[in-house]
């Protein structure tokens, strides 16, 4: 049995056990009405895909409409302001990608803080960041490449899917933590630059698994290591960072949901249950594999500390790394 799946079980059993008290007037008669998931991004996007999927299934569970509502633009900026100005009354939600820790960083100034404006949910899902090299390059592991480049100062290079991107971030947190000396060439997009590692004109890659998965089963890539904190059911057999001895680098992508700052407790603690509800079934946990993600379905006191921790370690990466938003 899975970790979420125990997670829910658990859940369920507490409330089972649990005396009838009364509800807060909150989450009474909540949903009443239709529910708004705002997502940052245009429509299409894994974001967009991942909490389409998993509102559409709270939304079953409860009997109600959860609709997304794409309000693109800025980054991100520009819907993750809109969410932190939205009545806290639980029929808005903001279905976030990883971008809100980082863009509070990344850009002089964002319309919203990602602490004081928003109370999490839950983190539902990550994905990893998968540093892969051209087979012609003479490593096997995470180990020889990290000597291979030392050897070599000025050498190597590594390829990610844009400045500011997390295939960036993680790629001079590496570079940082390790005191590499390689070049980053940003491409546009996670398919140009794994495209250009393959093709051999960088020798290094860090991408999103969907984009490198296949072209290491076809053996185009040889993936080193991932940098969540488990393996990952799309590369099993890949070790993650810490297996690899670098336990300092670490960095995935996720989507998390979270609510406007204020919104009742027990609104909450009924989302978080859905949202936790939704994830368990084996076959979204299929669908979301298919999406390069990880089922994670946390608390929100657990996710409120990830939000936390991650907006330090980024800040410090992109600081000593000078990276500005493009």
């Amino acid at each position: 049995m899975n970790l979420v799946r125990r997670r829910f079980l658990r859940l369920a059993g507490a409330v089972a056990a649990a005396p009838m008290l009364p509800r807060r007037a909150g989450a009474q008669n909540y949903p009443a009405r239709a529910v708004r998931a705002i997502v940052a991004y245009a429509p299409g996007g894994v974001t967009d895909v991942v909490a389409r999927l998993i509102v559409g299934k709270v939304g079953e569970q409860l009997g109600r409409q959860f609709y997304v509502e794409n309000l693109a633009g800025g980054s991100g900026n520009i819907g993750m302001g809109q969410a932190a100005r939205a009545v806290p009354d639980g029929y808005t939600v903001l279905a976030a990608f990883s971008s809100l820790v980082i863009n509070p960083t990344l850009f002089d100034r964002v319309p919203y803080d990602p602490e004081k404006d928003f109370d999490p949910v839950s983190l539902a899902v990550t994905s990893t960041t998968v540093l892969v090299v051209n087979p012609a390059v003479p490593v096997q592991s995470m180990g020889e490449l990290v000597a291979l480049v030392r050897a070599n100062p000025g050498t190597y290079s590594y390829a990610s899917a844009g400045a500011g991107t997390q295939s960036h971030l993680v790629g001079e947190q590496v570079r940082l933590a390790l005191g590499l000396d390689m070049v980053h060439v940003p491409f546009n997009g996670g398919a140009p630059a794994t495209a250009a590692v393959m093709a051999g004109h960088t020798q290094i890659g860090f991408a999103a698994p969907t984009v490198v998965v296949p072209q290491v089963q076809d053996g185009k890539l040889r993936a080193l290591a991932v940098t969540s904190r488990t393996r990952t059911r799309t590369l099993p057999d890949v070790a993650t960072m810490t297996q690899a001895g670098y336990p300092d680098i670490e960095g995935d992508s996720w989507v998390g949901f979270l609510v406007p700052a204020g919104t009742p407790k027990d609104i909450i603690a009924l989302l978080n249950r859905e949202v936790v509800k939704s994830i368990a079934p084996p076959e979204m946990e299929e669908r979301l594999a298919t999406l390069g993600y990880d089922p994670v379905a946390s608390t929100p006191e657990e996710f409120g500390k990830r939000i936390s921790a991650e907006l330090a370690t980024w800040r410090k990466v992109i600081r000593a790394a000078n990276i500005k938003a493009q």
